[in-house]
């Protein structure tokens, strides 16, 4: 078996190897490893990754070796599919980015006020990450120019696609020079990524990087449900027989989402819906709640659970067999990250056996179906050890996640240990208590000033 590969043994700045490891950077990806000499070299890469495999890294190194730090020009375009991945990916090109000053990197999304956005503009920015609405929005008021523009990166593109931005993409790199480099990465290879990679790349080299976690971390089991309706019982079954801290319940359609969801409700289950079209205030109170523990279950359809970067996520429920098999993977693949053992179930009706088939041989397994009524299921619903309380104001009223740290523990009536993770947005706050304390939480910060003034709160 052959060692991974080093970032030491790429032409990187002996700044940038520091900093990667301090990071705890030292063996690449495969992603990496196969995609960096490419991207540092300027060449064109279409490559198809899950989530999680690294590939914010495969190209942020690369654009940030390319850049020319004096000129504050947008250089580099990197385009998600939503608010919540264009954070994480600035969020890590700028730790990637520590090692040289002065690089300014700049997140242009929607759901948010366009007018700061403008004026962060008018300073400049060495590298932008949005989504394509709002790159859309600025290009159309003037506000953004991509005449400098050498690199583009289309994160998560097949996403992009089935929300329907195939029309802002074309005209969004209509506007940057042709001889631009172009990376394009996917999880899944539908007809609409070889159309633009055709039209917008030149010579691409294409990289596929097989999931090889779902076989070694991941245990899957298929059980047999005789018909479709059977399908509520049987997900209580599952769910009282895995007791488990977090899972995410997989649907094919919006509307079985939220069936799911109302079955749950009734029966005491503390659980939330991801699907498409939501607002963006109500999707980020979702994930917020659903990643600090304050929800125990996520119903989701498969687009929008895209960029959903959750960690120790125990179990993942297939409540409809999808019919594509890289889907599949995308799915189980949520679960069993870093190395930890993940759980993947599938409900699967007679009409759905075709769609099993169609996953083993894409995966080269022979998983067997399992008799469901062997589970036993003597779990009942448990409130989340978590509740989470939304503040009115956040970063924009210079709120940082001490000054609520110290308005909840300062007194003393509230250990440390029972405040969570602390989420701060434009607008608002949220902050994770345990729930034995929720309760004070709120009343402190009702009566405590925390920049000089009082913040109204609820709790979600």
């Amino acid at each position: 078996m052959s060692q991974p590969a080093k970032f030491s043994s790429l032409a990187l700045p002996q700044g940038m190897i520091d900093n990667l490891d301090q990071m705890g950077y030292k063996d690449m990806t495969p992603i990496q490893a196969q995609a960096l000499p490419i991207v540092i070299n300027g060449g064109d890469v279409l490559a198809k990754a899950q989530t999680g495999s690294g590939k914010t890294a495969a190209f942020g190194i690369g654009i940030l070796t390319r850049l020319n730090q004096r000129n504050f020009g947008c250089q580099a375009l990197i385009l998600c599919p939503t608010r919540e991945l264009a954070t994480q990916v600035a969020d890590e090109i700028r730790k990637l980015a520590r090692y040289q000053q002065n690089i300014k990197i700049l997140t242009l999304c929607g759901g948010q006020s366009i007018g700061p956005q403008i004026g962060s503009l008018e300073h400049g920015a060495h590298i932008v990450v949005g989504t394509p609405g709002r790159i859309s929005d600025h290009i159309n008021k003037g506000t953004l120019n991509l005449n400098s523009v050498n690199t583009v990166v289309l994160d998560e593109a097949d996403r992009m696609l089935d929300m329907g931005f195939v029309d802002e993409i074309t005209k969004i790199i209509s506007h940057t020079p042709y001889d631009r480099q172009m990376l394009l990465f996917s999880a899944t290879y539908p007809e609409g990524i070889q159309a633009l990679s055709k039209e917008f790349q030149h010579e691409p080299e294409t990289i596929t990087i097989k999931d090889e976690q779902s076989k070694s971390t991941i245990t899957q089991r298929f059980y047999d449900v005789p018909k479709m309706k059977d399908k509520d019982e049987a997900l209580l079954t599952l769910l009282g027989s895995k007791a488990a801290e977090s899972t995410v319940i997989f649907c094919n359609t919006k509307i079985a989402c939220y069936d799911v969801l109302e079955f749950l409700r009734e029966r005491g289950y503390h659980a939330l819906a991801l699907v498409g079209e939501m607002e963006q205030r109500e999707r980020d109170q979702v994930l917020v709640r659903f990643s600090n523990k304050s929800a125990a279950i996520l119903i989701a359809t498969d687009v929008a659970s895209r960029g959903l970067d959750i960690d120790d996520l125990d179990l993942v429920i297939s409540y409809d067999v999808t019919r594509d098999p890289e889907v599949h993977v995308h799915r189980i693949g949520r679960t069993g990250r870093a190395g930890k053992e993940g759980l993947a179930l599938s409900l699967m009706a007679a009409s759905e056996v075709k769609k099993m088939f169609a996953i083993n041989e894409y995966m080269n397994t022979k998983y067997e179906t399992s008799d469901i009524s062997k589970l036993k299921s003597p779990y009942e619903p448990k409130k989340p050890n978590m509740v989470t309380l939304c503040i009115d104001g956040g970063k924009k009223s210079k709120l940082r996640p001490g000054d609520i740290l110290g308005a909840l523990t300062a007194s003393g009536e509230i250990p440390g240990s029972d405040i969570g993770k602390i989420n701060m947005f434009p607008n608002q706050a949220y902050v994770a208590v345990a729930r034995p304390s929720a309760r004070i939480a709120l009343k402190l910060i009702q009566e405590k000033n925390m920049k000089g003034r009082r913040f109204r709160v609820r709790r979600l």
